[in-house]
């Protein structure tokens, strides 16, 4: 199937929130600048993210219709780099932002810190129904039983394909590893050197090593958090299958297409990919693109990873009142979650928002939904994410690139993996 074109709406602006007095004893008050009251006018907001460039533009946007559609408050919104570290040094030694757009996969890190503020007391107060969020999302956001943030976008990994070069090779979109791998050498092509000129499926990110775990029905931690639990038959069959795409199929090399999108120059027939591309392969003329849910592995499981960004209320904030009433303006209203998915192509993670139209009529939005209803979160577990980066896939791009046999990446990785979650329990 092939995606439909998207035309970007105007930004809604929905009716201002009924502004409450929350008796926040985290917060400090204080007159004027950020979150004090200018002579009862309205009260700064500085609100922190990574996002620049467009991405910047867009949220600009939406903090616009938020700084209109009421009186109370004035949201500012400040780019940085590195805006985790950069946080835990304002909390140290002061200029603590009131809200961040916040990455979930690093809430246990920080949370466990103590860099974040728990919003328990103000969901209770406001009677907010979580329910109206994605459950993966919002247990992202989840540490030891506290809610530390609201979830504003989803992503996933689904698999998107080339109508085009599938029709020529006369192939249908694959549903499960076996057809991803016949699909994926049919639609490879070489030259008469045996050069890869068109890879027919791209397998360059190990990092997606946990997506196609559960799809061989695996996990990656045990079901404590203590320790890994991909050093198994399954996490075997994952290594075996890229395996015999890569070197028995020949459907890809190291290297291929580096530093380029190969799916957009037409040197990639297939890869994994997920919502955050679909406004750029729009915009390319000749690309003629669909989208299937990822593929499901021998046994019919299905998965694909979950991600996304949050809203956060660091601790310390000098305005956590007014950066409560701008996170839940943002997310927990279903019309402001769909004008901002309208301009700049993310999901939202307000269930009522992604059943809008806008979606919901829409091929490419269709089949990233149909995936969203099994794609799972990475595990909220201390130091999980140390455990991944630096413990597994050190030992996995060394499997790809033939130094070690699949037995020992998996041994070798789940040795650091368990040293790493023991260091940071």
């Amino acid at each position: 199937m092939s995606t439909q074109t998207r035309t970007a709406g105007l930004i809604k602006v929905s009716a201002a929130l009924a502004a409450g007095a929350l008796a926040l004893a985290a917060c400090s008050s204080g007159g004027g600048g950020a979150g004090g009251d200018d002579a009862g006018g309205s009260q700064d907001v500085t609100f922190w993210g990574n996002w620049t460039g467009e991405q910047a533009a867009q949220i600009e946007a939406q903090v616009e219709a938020f700084n209109s559609s009421q009186e109370d408050y004035v949201v500012t919104y400040q780019p940085q780099e590195e805006v985790e570290a950069k946080l835990l040094t304002a909390i140290a030694g002061g200029g603590v932002p009131d809200v961040v757009l916040w990455d979930r996969f690093q809430t246990s890190v920080y949370a466990s810190k103590g860099a974040l503020m728990s919003l328990e007391d103000l969901i209770s107060q406001d009677s907010l129904d979580t329910s109206i969020f994605y459950e993966a999302a919002l247990n992202e956001l989840t540490y030891d039983g506290t809610v530390y943030g609201l979830p504003l976008t989803v992503d996933n990994r689904s698999l998107f394909y080339n109508v085009d070069m599938l029709a020529e090779a006369g192939v249908e979109p694959p549903t499960t590893w076996a057809e991803l791998a016949d699909a994926a050498e049919a639609l490879t092509v070489r030259d008469d050197g045996g050069a890869l000129v068109r890879s027919g499926f791209a397998l360059n990110d190990v990092g997606l090593f946990s997506m196609w775990l559960g799809q061989a029905g695996g996990q990656m931690v045990s079901d404590d958090g203590t320790t890994a639990a991909f050093n198994t038959p399954e996490g075997l069959a994952v290594l075996e299958q890229w395996d015999e795409l890569m070197n028995e199929r020949g459907v890809y090399e190291l290297g291929f297409a580096e530093g380029t999108d190969g799916f957009a120059e037409g040197t990639v027939a297939m890869s994994y990919n997920g919502p955050w591309m679909l406004a750029s392969y729009d915009a390319l003329e000749g690309l003629n693109y669909g989208i299937m849910p990822a593929p499901a592995g021998p046994d019919g499981d299905q998965a694909s990873g979950l991600g996304g960004f949050g809203l956060i209320i660091p601790e310390g904030a000098p305005n956590a009142e007014g950066a409560w009433e701008f996170m839940t303006w943002w997310t927990a209203q279903a019309e402001n979650g769909v004008a901002f998915a309208e301009a700049s192509g993310n999901m939202p993670a307000n269930l009522e928002a992604a059943e809008d139209p806008f979606f919901t009529e829409n091929e490419a939005y269709s089949a990233l939904l149909e995936t969203m209803s099994f794609a799972t979160a990475r595990p909220t577990v201390p130091g999980y994410s140390d455990a991944e980066v630096q413990g597994l896939i050190p030992e996995l791009q060394r499997f790809m690139a033939g130094e070690i046999t699949a037995q020992e990446a998996l041994d070798n990785a789940e040795e650091s993996f368990n040293r790493i979650l023991a260091e940071n329990a």
